[in-house]
């Protein structure tokens, strides 16, 4: 079967316009944390901002996350006919993205949906945004955690090259605020809603000039306790958990940062010794949008002190939107002279790592 070269040919993203900063979070946090006990330690937004670098974030519902009695969104189920809420959110990214390629999402005959979680097991997030686009020929899900999206990517890639399919759409819809536990002062201001998409094309099949070529795929899994979420089908069936703490977000932070500024910087390496480069001929490296300090440090390791202009950043308004970052910071950040080389890189729970070798054309 022929290979075909794939490349990046349209990107997108979208917020929710519901902005919370650190200070309605904490003011939220520290009145309910008081109301349980009187001594509890309460959550500071500057120390928030100095440990992650976050000052704010986008949520699908802000009212129900403020509300004391609730601390969590509001976000009512809908009925079958009903377009979900997850692919309302991924449509919006998604419109932009093909905009963007100037295609018609008639010529579109891929979709992958990558993302931490989904809104249900069946029918498919992917194969519903298919059917609202009005695109062609097969959609599936993908959830490998923060890494989703660069999975999905990698997947379209492969799809791409080895000729069975001509035109992809990766679409990236995140809601962790659905996941995240409002009442844990180690996490409760750590992410934010988002969605992204890339439209990835067979580059003979590409109507505008430039983009990304997709020079190198690299994915990387490494079993880690570290950063987990026990919800599942399963839940009901055990009574006396159901709701318990452990079905939300949660981790050891210290012992993910001790990890991953490790295991990062080593699969970009090895990637980019596959194809006889360095970390100083990047140009650009697009990361998952976890942690302000955490990024640094993996940038520190890669290119060396006073780097940060080579690794962009989003997440002080926008928080960890999960498998969405990396896109976020792509589509804001974008820039590349045509021989250029960039890298994009997912990594998260799991552990997983996917890493995306590009060109500038």
């Amino acid at each position: 079967m022929p290979v075909t070269q794939p490349r990046i040919t349209g990107v997108g993203s979208h917020l929710p316009p519901a902005l919370v900063t650190n200070e309605e979070l904490c003011g939220t946090f520290n009145r309910w944390a008081r109301g349980e006990d009187p001594d509890a330690p309460e959550s500071s937004p500057a120390f928030i901002d100095q440990v992650s670098g976050i000052r704010a974030r986008h949520f699908w519902d802000a009212s129900g996350i403020l509300d004391l009695s609730r601390m969590a969104p509001r976000i009512p189920d809908r009925a079958d006919e009903e377009l979900s809420v997850q692919a309302e959110l991924g449509l919006a990214a998604a419109r932009k993205a093909i905009a963007d390629a100037g295609v018609d999402p008639t010529e579109i005959d891929l979709v992958i949906v990558g993302a931490s979680s989904l809104q249900r097991p069946y029918p498919s997030i992917a194969i519903e945004i298919q059917a609202a686009l009005g695109a062609r020929g097969f959609a599936f899900d993908c959830s490998v955690g923060c890494s989703s999206g660069a999975y999905a990517m990698q997947l379209a890639n492969d799809a791409i090259a080895m000729g069975r399919a001509r035109s992809a759409l990766v679409c990236v819809p995140e809601l962790p605020s659905a996941y995240a536990n409002f009442r844990d002062r180690d996490s409760h201001f750590i992410l934010g809603d988002a969605g992204a998409a890339v439209v990835i094309e067979a580059a003979d099949a590409a109507r505008a000039p430039g983009g990304l070529a997709i020079l190198d795929a690299s994915l990387v899994s490494r079993y880690s306790n570290n950063v987990r979420n026990n919800c599942g089908f399963l839940n009901r069936c055990d009574e006396a958990r159901r709701d318990a703490a452990d079905k939300l977000f949660y981790q050891e932070g210290r012992r993910v940062f001790r990890d991953i500024v490790k295991l990062v910087p080593s699969v970009i390496e090895e990637q980019l010794d596959r194809h006889r480069l360095t970390p100083s001929d990047v140009t650009r490296f697009w990361l998952h949008q976890a942690n302000a300090r955490l990024n640094g440090a993996i940038g520190e390791r890669l290119v060396g002190p006073r780097a940060a202009d080579k690794f962009p950043m989003v997440l002080e308004t926008t928080a960890n939107t999960a498998a969405a970052g990396a896109l976020l910071a792509l589509d804001t950040h974008r820039e590349l002279a045509p021989g250029q080389i960039g890298v994009l890189c997912a990594f998260g729970a799991g552990y997983t790592v996917g890493s995306l070798l590009l060109q500038a054309l």
